[in-house]
């Protein structure tokens, strides 16, 4: 059976080898996505003609829509999913959008107990760290796209809860916006997920002109 990816959101610090503070992964892949690349306007006066003149780069923005159920985690006995739903990987999403300063405490031994018992395996990883600074997040959707955003906005729909109100089943609609490093920051990281993506572009582009090369030559009247 052919392997499915799966997308997700991954919080970095300044040495990506080092521990990493918060990872999410889509439990389930969303079903569509939807991307909007900006284009600034370009420098043109009135006095100016030259149209072909480029302005600001163009950014892109994407909102995906990500569904989390404990479900298969309450079937298969899980103590996460028994004991807190999804709700850990709703916190580690929103874990992302401003930062943590608190070290956790007793909660965050409970949580290390409790990830010792499963062997420090789980099918939706979330590892929430202290951090101090912005968060540093990447967009990874499968081996073509992996690129530095920010989140822009966050909507979180629960859907249903236990007895103890925590959510079982949710819904998480994401703004995200691509984000270019400063040439003279030291985000390498960014950096090069973005120099990745780029020439990942660049492959598919190619392989679209060796597609539609004889369409091309048909077109042209000389």
């Amino acid at each position: 059976m052919e392997k499915t990816l799966k997308g997700a959101l991954i919080e970095y610090g300044s040495d990506f080898l080092g521990p990493i503070p918060n990872v999410v992964v889509f439990q389930f892949n969303p079903e569509k996505m939807s991307r909007t690349i900006e284009i600034p306007p370009r420098p043109v006066n009135a006095t100016t003609r030259e149209t072909s003149q480029a302005g600001e780069p163009p950014y892109e923005r994407f909102t995906v829509d990500a569904q989390f159920s404990a479900a298969d985690q309450r079937n298969s006995g899980n103590p996460i999913g028994l004991t807190m739903g999804v709700g850990p990987q709703l916190a580690a999403l929103e874990a992302m959008v401003y930062p943590v300063q608190t070290e956790g405490g007793a909660i965050g031994a409970v949580v290390d107990a409790i990830g010792s018992l499963l062997g420090g395996s789980s099918a939706n990883p979330v590892l929430p760290i202290p951090r101090v600074q912005s968060p540093k997040i990447l967009f990874v959707w499968g081996l073509t796209r992996v690129v530095p955003v920010i989140i822009e906005t966050m909507t979180i729909n629960e859907v249903q809860y236990d007895s103890m109100l925590n959510p079982e089943e949710a819904s998480v609609t994401i703004g995200l916006a691509v984000i270019t490093p400063c040439n003279c920051c030291d985000d390498q990281i960014a950096q090069g997920a973005l120099q990745y993506t780029q020439m990942m572009q660049d492959t598919l582009a190619t392989v679209n002109l060796a597609n539609t090369i004889a369409a091309v030559v048909d077109l042209i009247p000389f």
